[in-house]
């Protein structure tokens, strides 16, 4: 998330620095599903391309998964449509890669922005701040380097046991299903070639009536041979005191050969922080946010913290944003995380859990099998309501009484605190290739004198702002509304047909003004 908002924030012509441990990414699969929404914020930082170049598997095998029940050699199993059903509402088709070699790009990034310093081989030891500015000791790990480095803001990026978090005092709760889980790394043709059963797909998850709710799974990091396994095991388990070849055997339901590259262990647990500023700094990521790595949910909200509050950042130091900006960060992101965890996440794990307490072939199989139906038929309907929006922001002009939230709708109507969605102009291009890097005006059939009110509002409250015109009409109408604010991180601020009374007060509520 450092190397991402780095560039954030160094595209914004932002001076900063990134302290980062580690002088590579840790090669370590996780976060490998990367929603549109994500695939939009790299294609703004100018690298889209090269991150889908960086993926390891091919475009055959599709990003969504296979389910089974006991294990993968039984009869019962679904291969659920998963994000790619959503595609069409985004700029961007969603992506999956491991989150290193993401980062490899992002570094790549970074390194051409003359901004940014990148301090690889330091870690952050102490931060303090006062009314006018944040103060980092960092040090050079393994070495004798020790400074102080000065800033306006800090930004926290640094994981679930956050150095930054701890010292602004911040604290984050959550459900603890108390339960130690391993992730292992390994390498096996034979599972590839006995996976050859079902349709080509990226990972392999199976529900087992012994666990409950948990996931047993197997992901592929490429084609053939190399692979990542997460499953619940016992408390006091160890790497050298517990029969992992063995555990994965069981789970796939027949034998094969693997050899281990990596065990490491995490506990079962979903984790909030209770704000994400305190004055001068931040947390994002995994530092404000953590969970099981069920659904990547970790890493693309990650990435949409930092882009929210990149822009805030750059707003306030510009001189067109606000004190109050900065605080609707927290206002805005930590509720589409809470429900994330709750009503996804944590609500899964218990459906689960209800559906094998409930059901078992052994004991009634008709009735199993119908509800095994239903349980496949439930995955379609989840993507589509998962659509984290700010209709409760205090900077858009969503619906009365609305509430930011990540449940939602997937339509192409603008709707302020809502995702924009794309559209094709006249020109043949794509709305989302004409927005700004700060507010765009798309205006659409709307009358001269609404637009000329919003670009004068705009220039006199030095919000940085352009403007796309184009007609009402050829699927543009999809939108009903001629008028739509956009912010610069794609979330629409305001709609309307026609002008509204007071085009300033309009732009400066957007910024927090």
């Amino acid at each position: 998330m450092g190397v991402a908002l780095a560039v954030e924030l160094g595209q914004r012509g932002i001076a900063c620095a990134l302290v980062e441990r580690r002088l590579e990414p840790q090669r370590i699969p996780k976060g490998q599903n990367l929603t549109q929404r994500s695939v939009e914020h790299f294609y703004f930082w100018g690298v889209a391309d090269e991150m889908r170049a960086a993926r390891l598997l091919p475009p055959s095998y599709p990003m969504s998964g296979i389910v089974a029940y006991r294990d993968l050699n039984g009869e019962y199993w679904y291969a659920p449509p998963l994000r790619e059903i959503v595609n069409s509402y985004y700029f961007q088709e969603n992506e999956r890669l491991p989150q290193y070699q993401g980062e490899y790009v992002l570094r790549a990034r970074m390194a051409q922005i003359p901004n940014v310093e990148a301090r690889f081989g330091w870690i952050a030891e102490t931060i303090e701040q006062d009314a006018r500015v944040a103060r980092v000791t960092v040090a050079e790990d393994n070495g004798a380097g020790r400074e102080i480095l000065q800033a306006d803001f800090v930004v926290g990026c640094d994981g679930g046991h956050s150095t930054v978090r701890k010292e602004i005092g911040i604290e984050r709760g959550g459900a603890d299903f108390n339960e130690l889980m391993v992730l292992a790394l390994f390498r096996s043709r034979e599972l590839h070639e006995k996976l050859k059963r079902f349709p080509p797909r990226s990972t392999y998850r199976v529900i087992h009536p012994d666990l409950p709710g948990y996931w047993q799974f197997f992901g592929r990091v490429d084609v053939g041979e190399s692979w990542f396994f997460h499953s619940p095991v016992p408390a006091n388990t160890t790497r050298d005191n517990y029969d992992f070849h063995g555990l994965l055997q069981k789970v796939a339901g027949f034998p094969f050969a693997c050899d281990f590259e990596y065990v490491g262990f995490w506990d079962l647990r979903i984790a909030v922080a209770e704000n994400y500023q305190v004055g001068r700094v931040f947390i994002a990521g995994d530092a404000a946010h953590s969970h099981p790595p069920y659904g990547a949910y970790g890493l693309n909200n990650g990435l949409d913290d930092v882009v929210n509050l990149g822009w805030k950042i750059a707003a306030k130091l510009k001189g067109w944003g606000s004190d109050a900006l900065l605080q609707t960060y927290t206002e805005e992101r930590r509720p589409i995380f809470k429900e994330t965890a709750e009503d996804f996440i944590e609500a899964g794990i218990r459906r689960d859990k209800e559906f094998l307490d409930r059901y078992s072939p052994e004991r009634d199989r008709a009735e199993f099998e119908r509800a095994w139906q239903t349980h496949a038929n439930a995955a379609a309907p989840r993507v589509l309501t998962y659509e984290p929006h700010y209709e409760g922001s205090s900077i858009v002009f969503g619906p009365q009484n609305g509430v930011s939230s990540a449940s939602g709708a997937h339509t192409f109507k603008a709707r302020a605190g809502h995702h924009l969605p794309p559209q094709l102009l006249s020109s043949g291009r794509n709305v989302f290739e004409e927005l700004g890097k700060d507010f765009t005006l798309l205006a659409f059939g709307a009358e001269a004198g609404a637009v000329s009110a919003f670009e004068q509002a705009a220039k006199a409250l030095r919000v940085p702002s352009q403007t796309v015109r184009d007609s009402y009409c050829d699927g543009r109408d999809a939108y009903e509304a001629k008028l739509i604010l956009v912010r610069p991180d794609r979330y629409i601020a305001w709609t309307a047909d026609s002008a509204p009374d007071d085009a300033g007060a309009v732009i400066g509520r957007a910024v927090g003004r």
